[in-house]
């Protein structure tokens, strides 16, 4: 696996590329967020609200993307993390995850971070400023 430090302006991380959305996903994400908008879990709920059926908390698309760098922990952190939301995840919508470097400074990474629909739309797009250095670790 190629270290983040190692990364240069315009290359990409692995893209993960998640399962399909499914309405379990969603009411687990309800229950550990406290977010029960019944937007989220309830068809009708969601056709009354003028949608065509229920969505993904934006929060759970935008919470997925950390993903793409569970890999690299081991070398710093995630230090920020700026997300617009560009278009709403339905049920069984396959989403894939995709991180751009930016620019590699000597203590940050800035990467252009993205969720594609299987239609390949964005339905997130943002930047994340991941810290390569590591805070000191104290043993007690």
């Amino acid at each position: 696996m190629t270290l983040l430090g190692e990364l240069q302006a315009g290359e990409s991380l692995k893209t993960v590329t998640l399962p399909a959305v499914t309405r379990l996903d969603l009411i687990k994400y309800a229950g550990a967020s406290g977010d029960y908008n019944p937007i989220h879990t309830i068809d009708e709920e969601a056709k009354k609200a003028g949608l065509p059926g229920v969505i993904a908390h934006g929060m759970w698309t935008m919470g997925n993307l950390a993903k793409l760098f569970t890999p690299y922990y081991e070398e710093g952190f995630i230090q920020d993390y700026s997300i617009r939301f560009k278009g709403m995840v339905f049920l069984n919508d396959i989403l894939t995850l995709h991180a751009v470097v930016e620019s590699n400074k000597e203590e940050v990474i800035t990467f252009d971070v993205s969720a594609k629909n299987q239609d390949g739309k964005n339905v997130i797009e943002g930047h994340v400023v991941f810290c390569k250095r590591l805070t000191e670790v104290v043993t007690y």
